[in-house]
């Protein structure tokens, strides 16, 4: 990590270079990559996605869960067959709409969660104790606006 911060043109968001954003976003998919890569287990990222999407929202139905995950609902169909048929989600008649069914989280689907979330805090853990002092503070500092790049609806 270069001990210069990148200067976005000069401190203007609306500015900013396309090299450095191109930079950002090519170190954040890599960083992402590598870290879905050495905790996967068996589900594939659609599945992983749409499992947490659950957990996080509650019962959801399909559609919603399509729209909100951005794929088309026989896709989304296929994603949660297999995550039902593994027992970590749930399926079962919508009470309000008889046509249709609601989603949501079984114990097994949380602990699977869970455990992904141990492997993957642990896994960025070893690459954040290779920071020198200056590098970790950098970062440390840096939280606030990644977080705020990550709520950001786009």
């Amino acid at each position: 990590m270069n001990a210069e911060p990148a200067d976005f043109a000069q401190g203007d968001p609306a500015a900013a270079e396309p090299q450095e954003i191109a930079r950002l976003r090519v170190a954040i998919g890599r960083l992402h990559r590598r870290m879905v890569q050495r905790t996967s287990g068996n589900l594939t990222f659609s599945q992983t996605s749409a499992l947490v999407a659950v957990e996080k929202m509650g019962p959801i139905r399909l559609g919603e869960l399509a729209a909100r995950e951005r794929v088309a609902a026989p896709s989304m169909t296929r994603t949660v067959s297999g995550l039902v048929e593994a027992g970590l989600l749930h399926r079962a008649a919508d009470p309000q709409d008889g046509r249709s069914f609601l989603l949501s989280i079984t114990d097994l689907g949380r602990q699977f969660i869970e455990g992904l979330r141990t492997e993957r805090n642990a896994a960025l853990a070893e690459g954040v104790a290779q920071l020198t002092r200056e590098e970790y503070a950098a970062l440390r500092a840096a939280l606030p606006v990644l977080e705020h790049l990550a709520e950001q609806e786009t």
